[in-house]
């Protein structure tokens, strides 16, 4: 699937290359649509200072049009080093029904994963760098703002650590209910109570990141996970912003915090997203699945769609 122009995109046909020494040849199963950033490519949103930045491993064409671009694919190895024949994985790819790639690009599934479920795994990734960045700690009080896959997925993280208190805040009433079903605490945005130890945004809303500042404890850390494309946004760093002495971070999955990066590699932190991914409650952040015949013509709709979560391509 190519995106040939602003907000519009097609199926096309196009030959695989040879399969090299180390190449791998995959049969697509299943693909995830990650809204956020797939609308800020299909809507020509990029910023043109971030071209290069935000390549995919397997991105085709280029962001000013026309751009092959997804992250998230599972699929079958059918030829390729005897050890992955017949294994399922996962690759950073577009969306696409066969591909090759290189065998150091596919992570294969563990066991009691299923694959319809791993299309989230891009996200984990994103989610467990973030809590990383955040440096989390047993006991803390941590607001999660934006409901959606990353903010869910975070939640869900920090939520494990022992003795956390983690509220998640969003604007869409409708999204208590998934929330809720993972076993977390839902707070709809304007009645979060309290100060709060840590705090992430990933709403991609600046009225969420002065929230988030307004109900910081005194030294508090708040990360900045979002992605804003070419949309400038306005917060206020006056007010009690210096006497508290609060920490703005960002966070973003394209580097491994530098406390990490001497002992993780890109592939450990991968491997270790899949296996957080074994947790039968993530499937409610899977909202909805299309086949790929009809993704074209369905994709505009499913990234408007303000219930959208995890949408799933079935090949």
């Amino acid at each position: 699937m190519w995106i040939e122009h602003a907000n519009h995109c097609a199926i096309r046909e196009e030959s695989l290359g040879p399969l090299g020494p180390d190449g791998v040849f995959v049969r697509s199963l299943y693909s995830g649509v990650s809204r956020g950033t797939e609308s800020l490519v299909f809507n020509g949103a990029v910023p043109p200072g971030e071209f290069v930045r935000m390549r995919g491993p397997h991105m085709g064409g280029d962001f000013s049009f026309p751009v092959k671009y997804g992250y998230s694919s599972v699929g079958i190895v059918e030829w390729g080093p005897e050890e992955l024949i017949g294994k399922i994985v996962f690759c950073l790819h577009p969306h696409q029904d066969f591909f090759i790639t290189t065998k150091n690009m596919v992570s294969v599934l563990p066991e009691n994963l299923p694959p319809a479920r791993a299309v989230l795994a891009a996200n984990m990734e994103t989610a467990l760098n973030i809590v990383w960045d955040a440096l989390v700690q047993p006991g803390d009080r941590v607001a999660v703002f934006g409901g959606g896959v990353v903010g869910t997925l975070i939640a869900n993280l920090v939520s494990r650590i022992a003795g956390t208190e983690t509220v998640l805040v969003d604007s869409n009433p409708m999204r208590r209910t998934h929330v809720q079903a993972m076993g977390i605490t839902f707070a709809e945005a304007g009645t979060l109570d309290g100060e709060f130890d840590v705090l992430i945004n990933a709403s991609a809303s600046g009225a969420a990141l002065a929230a988030a500042i307004q109900h910081a404890g005194t030294e508090a850390r708040i990360v900045e996970a979002s992605w804003y494309g070419d949309k400038p946004i306005t917060i206020s760093l006056g007010g009690a912003f210096h006497s508290k002495r609060l920490s703005l971070i960002s966070s973003q999955v394209g580097s491994i915090p530098a406390m990490r990066k001497g002992r993780w590699s890109f592939s450990r932190r991968m491997t270790k997203a899949l296996e957080l991914l074994r947790d039968d409650r993530l499937d409610h952040l899977i909202s909805g699945e299309t086949a790929f015949a009809d993704l074209a013509t369905d994709y505009s709709r499913i990234l408007s769609g303000q219930d959208t979560l995890c949408h799933r391509i079935r090949y």
